[in-house]
């Protein structure tokens, strides 16, 4: 279960898998999103909008960890143990 979740965690927050292979705007993730939104307008960079894909962007992770963070911490630490 951990290792399915950090695996979704890392493909969620991919940036440059998704810059470089995914040539379609309706797959990106949201990071490339934010990158080409800052650098679509000119000089004009707009952080208010950069911000809100974070938060949405962010949410689903934040939620993910709170249901599932005693496995993910069973699952980190049953393989740190000595014994």
């Amino acid at each position: 279960v951990t290792t399915g979740i950090l695996t979704f965690i890392f493909a969620w927050n991919e940036f440059i898998l998704s810059l470089t292979f995914i040539s379609q705007e309706s797959m990106k993730t949201l990071p490339v999103a934010a990158a080409q939104l800052s650098g679509s307008l000119g000089k004009e960079i707009p952080y208010g909008a950069i911000a809100a894909m974070t938060v949405i962007g962010t949410f689903p992770l934040v939620v993910l960890v709170m249901f599932f963070q005693g496995k993910i911490v069973q699952g980190l630490t049953s393989g740190a143990v000595k014994g």
